[in-house]
């Protein structure tokens, strides 16, 4: 199990994410920042538990995002 961890007020919307992972990401319709899917909000940050076999994608969408908002971790 991982731990992906997203600071979505810095978000600037560059799409990377969403390349590196789009089952796990996309882009809001609303305001044009990224957005992670099913996660729970809880205080500034997004959380999601996610299975290990998602932890490569979502590692490459943590190094590919240029403000550093996003952090994945196993559990």
């Amino acid at each position: 199990m991982i731990q992906i961890t997203h600071l979505r007020e810095k978000c600037i919307g560059c799409n990377a994410c969403v390349e590196s992972a789009p089952e796990y990401w996309v882009i809001s319709k609303a305001d044009g920042k990224s957005h992670l899917k099913k996660a729970k909000h809880k205080g500034r940050y997004y959380n999601l538990n996610a299975p290990d076999f998602a932890l490569e994608e979502n590692l490459e969408a943590a190094k590919n995002c240029p403000v550093n908002i996003i952090s994945v971790k196993k559990l």
